[in-house]
């Protein structure tokens, strides 16, 4: 009976939310987080490559092919600690900046963008004609320019397919989102869980609706790739947490039991899905179900974050300067890593080939690993970081 009236004093909580954590400046773990979706972000392209090129490959393992899981992870972080920032400088100034959002979104995000849209669309391309290379591209430049430009990248993997600039599409879906959701907290801010909850009901519904009807291809990759109900699920979680009053450890939703359960549910997603879903229909119920698996492990990745965020009493512990340090270069892991896994594969093919299964895998991984990781890390101290200083400028 405890249990039931805790969980109702939760759920009056979201949406009539007390005081308590609100002036948080940093959260613990969620560095290592990001740096781990990062990773598996990698391994899913990693073996897709291989399997492309006729490598050995462990393409049908369920560990490696999380790239779509790991991306949905991005965006309720995102809306995790976007939605945290809109709400200290909505208390602190009593609105909200949206020009200056809009510059620290842009001093972070869009160099980086740009530089890879110029090397992977327009030099590597001629690079690749001009010693000869058999790899083609599914698109000229003339033919994505435009997409990229407008940041809508996902309309490239839609029209042509996979290819070297594959990652950029979650950040275009990112951009589209916070143009508007800046203004929403600006305006709407005493209306902010109406409009989530808005939000999450629209995408529901269309997500039902592709799954009973047969729509235009095009409209379910797009219904597929517009995930606005994750990072909106995360802002929900911000607003929630920021208003809180008494401590998370004091819910049953971060007790250790339910710790296990959650994070043994997050674990079988990532790593264990097609052999469960295979001995117990309920696991293909709880995975493979589209709105329902969607939704499911949307609010577990939310939890999570919460979870690493600010309970004390975690299972989990992931706050070592290493991750840190790692978590800092995980916009550089994602974006950089699919032309790292290409220059390996290059290069390496034939040696690769010749090799066992077991150590032409160790071999692999250890360059395209060490490289990415170089790559990343010149990219954050040498050309990221430039404009990132920049950004103080745009502070509340």
């Amino acid at each position: 009976m405890q249990n039931r009236r805790v969980g109702k004093a939760n759920f009056h909580y979201l949406c009539n939310p007390m005081a308590d954590y609100s002036r948080l400046n940093y959260f613990n773990g969620l560095n290592a987080l990001r740096f781990f979706a990062a990773y598996l972000v990698v391994l899913h392209h990693a073996e897709q490559i291989r399997m492309k090129y006729g490598l050995f490959h462990l393409k049908e393992l369920s560990l490696f092919n999380n790239g779509s899981v790991a991306v949905t992870f991005f965006f309720a972080l995102s809306g995790f600690l976007i939605s945290y920032l809109l709400l200290r400088e909505s208390e602190s100034t009593g609105t909200v900046a949206v020009r200056k959002f809009y510059m620290r979104r842009i001093l972070r995000i869009w160099p980086l963008y740009y530089l890879l849209v110029l090397v992977g669309a327009l030099l590597l391309p001629a690079l690749l004609s001009y010693i000869r290379h058999s790899y083609e591209m599914p698109y000229r430049f003339g033919d994505v320019i435009a997409y990229f430009v407008l940041f809508a990248p996902f309309m490239v993997n839609i029209r042509f397919g996979h290819h070297l600039l594959e990652p950029l599409w979650s950040i275009g879906v990112e951009e589209v989102f916070y143009i508007f959701w800046a203004p929403l907290w600006k305006f709407f801010r005493r209306n902010i869980c109406w409009i989530i909850a808005g939000i999450f009901i629209v995408r529901i519904l269309l997500m039902t609706g592709a799954a009973l009807y047969e729509w235009p291809d095009t409209v379910e990759q797009l219904i597929a790739m517009l995930q606005f109900e994750a990072m909106a699920m995360g802002g929900l979680a911000a607003y929630w947490l920021y208003h809180r009053k008494a401590p998370v450890e004091n819910s049953w939703m971060f007790s250790r039991y339910f710790q296990w359960v959650a994070l043994t549910y997050i674990a079988a997603q990532l790593g264990a899905v097609r052999f469960l879903s295979s001995v117990w229909i309920g696991f293909e119920w709880l995975f493979q179900t589209p709105v329902i698996s969607s939704s499911l492990m949307i609010m577990a990745f939310t939890w999570l974050i919460v979870n690493m965020a600010v309970n004390t009493n975690s299972v989990l512990k992931l706050d070592h300067p290493v991750f840190e340090s790692l978590g800092d270069i995980s916009y550089g892991i994602y974006m950089y890593h699919m032309l790292v896994i290409f220059a390996v594969i290059l290069f390496f093919q034939k040696f690769l080939a010749g090799l066992s299964p077991v150590l032409s895998t160790l071999v692999f991984y250890l360059l395209i690993t060490s490289g990415t990781l170089v790559v990343a890390s010149l990219s954050r101290h040498l050309f990221e970081n430039k404009f990132l200083q920049l950004k103080t400028r745009f502070r509340k």
